[in-house]
This record gives structure tokens, sequence and C-alpha cells, in this order.
């Protein structure tokens, strides 16, 4: 009885998600992904993204331009090395919560359409030690466009727009990062929830000054995430007419973590996952065939599942236990 209230609380809560959220027209647009190539067809940009997919440089910044932080008491704020048309988007703003210590901190990546920040994981974690950094990721929060009723330019059927979109966002925390270790911080971690988990776990597969990654109802294939999940019905409308799901696949390769779990299995790195075994959001297959190419290469992560959903981890008591469960990781 009680998981079946659970079951229709996540859908109810999926259909106020739901809310602003409109098919867009199918583009390829690989200009933003693939900058100065031409590109006018699926199979050329699938034929670009293998090539990506294999690039160890093709998450490096940039062009490291402007290094300048602008830091207080409790933002961090700085011009994002990825410029789009989007002038709030370009810069990026990040909530600092000491802890008086300089050696741990941890890098919080939020979920898809994220309206606040996490400040009672940000106090919990800063009393115990660990300072806490949460940035926004690109078209959220500071860094909304103008007008929109959620962070469609993120993720949409925008091919290019998505790959550059999560690029950024990549970029930008890897930039942290590198402050944080110019600061003097000793151990750097990342969280990423839900489209954050992509992030934290694309940057700890680039970015070696990462020794511990938490992914909180992660999966593998960003194409079959949104191709199977509740979240991303509107996308899918738009995409299934236009392309085909293995071709999608190939075509947002570099943001799956499945190209990737050779590096996130280096000895150096310790991973845990937070699974939901009713996630209709992203499907525990899609998790769990990370899981296994994980370790395949060889990871030994830390594993919690939680028969919960997606939305509901955030209810209690899974999310006490998956709190607790992080509190472990970190120390």
């Amino acid at each position: 009885m009680y998981l079946r209230w659970l079951d229709q609380w996540d859908e109810q809560r999926a259909r106020r998600g739901e809310d602003g959220k409109e098919a867009t027209r199918f583009i390829l647009d690989a200009d933003r992904a693939f900058p100065g190539e031409k590109i006018e067809s699926i199979s050329e940009f699938c034929v670009r993204a293998d090539e990506a997919s294999v690039d160890p440089g093709f998450f490096d910044e940039p062009n490291r331009g402007n290094q300048r932080f602008e830091v207080n008491e409790d933002w961090i704020k700085f011009r994002s090395d990825i410029s789009t048309d989007v002038a709030e988007n370009n810069i990026v703003w990040a909530k600092i919560t000491r802890s008086g210590s300089l050696r741990k901190a941890l890098v919080i990546f939020h979920h898809w359409n994220a309206r606040a920040r996490n400040a009672q994981i940000a106090g919990f974690m800063s009393r115990r030690g660990i300072t806490v950094v949460e940035i926004a990721m690109p078209y959220h929060l500071e860094r909304s466009r103008p007008g929109s009723l959620h962070a469609d330019y993120m993720l949409s059927a925008n091919l290019g727009r998505t790959i550059q979109a999560v690029k950024q966002a990549v970029c930008d925390g890897k930039k942290l990062i590198g402050w944080l270790k110019g600061e003097g911080y000793q151990e750097i971690s990342v969280l990423g929830m839900s489209l954050g988990s992509w992030v934290a776990g694309l940057i700890a597969a680039h970015d070696l000054s990462v020794s511990k990654a938490s992914l909180f109802l992660p999966g593998g294939s960003l194409a079959d995430m949104v191709w199977t999940g509740r979240a991303t019905r509107t996308i899918r409308n738009s995409l299934e007419h236009e392309i085909e799901l293995a071709d999608l696949r190939r075509a947002w390769g570099p943001l799956n973590l499945e190209n990737y779990t050779r590096r996130l299995a280096r000895a150096e790195l310790d991973i845990q996952m937070v699974l939901a075994r009713r996630d209709k959001v992203v499907m525990p297959a899609i998790s769990e065939s990370l899981l296994s190419s994980l370790k395949n290469d060889g990871g030994r992560p830390q594993i919690l599942k939680l028969n919960c959903g997606h939305y509901s981890l955030g209810r209690l008591p899974y999310i006490l236990h998956a709190g607790l469960s992080l509190k472990r990781f970190l120390y």
C-alpha cells in the first residue's frame, strides 16, 4: 500500500514538473558542439561525436581566458570560458559555505530545473569540516535565460546546444575546482544529482584532482535517459520523428558516462552511487548498465539502492539514508 502511494506521489511530482515544458524543434546546431566545423547531416554529426567520445581533450577548457574570480564570504563569481548567446549564462555563480578548514571541499551539481540550492546539505557538511560549493549549472538559477520557465537550453532536442551546455557545465566545474586547489584545499570531491550526476561524473573522469565522486540517481547514456525518462517526454516527442535512438546515442556519445568508465575506475578515485529502484526518470536499467561497465573496467563503487522513486529520494526516510551514506563516504 505504501509503495503504491509512493509511486503515485512521484507521478504527481513529475506532472508538476511538466509545467512550462513544450516540445521544441529538432535541430542539429552542430556548430555549438563542434565550433567552426561544417556538419550538415545527422550521419556527419554522429561521426564527429564518435571522434569526440574518444578524444581525451574534448572537455578541456577551450581558451583559459579570463581567470579572474570575484569572491566574498558567501559567493564565488567568474566568467565561463565557453561563451553562449545568453549573456546571463556566461557568468558562473557558486554559493560557498565555509567550514573553517582547507582540508576538504565538496562541489555540488544540482538536478535539471533546480529552483534553489541545497542549504541543508551545505550546512550539514560544513559543520563537519567540509567546505561546500554549490555551483549553478548552465541556464539555471542566476544563469537562467530571461523569460524561460525551465532550463530548456540545458537539455533539449537541439543536439548541438545540449552538448555545448553539458560541456560548459564540465568546464565551469573544472575551473572552479582549479580555484579551490589554488586556495589550498587538499581533498576535493564532487556530488551530482540526476542530470548533475552526469556533469559530476564527466568532471571526475577528466580531472585527476578529484578524489571522490558521489553520484545520486546517475545513468550512463543521456540519450536513453531522455528517450525513456518520465521527465523528458516533451524532448522525446521532438526527437522521435527526426532521429532514431541508435543515432541519438552516437550523437550524444561524448556525454555518455559509459565511454569514460576506465577513467572513473582509476585507483585514485573513490565513487559512490545512490540509486532508486522505482525510478521512472533515470530508469534502473540505465543505471545498472553504467554500474556494470564501471565494474567491468575494474571500478569498485560503493552502492546504495533505495526502494523509492526519483523524486521521493528527497523524502524521509530515503533522504536520511542517502545523507548518512554520503557523510560516511566523504569521510
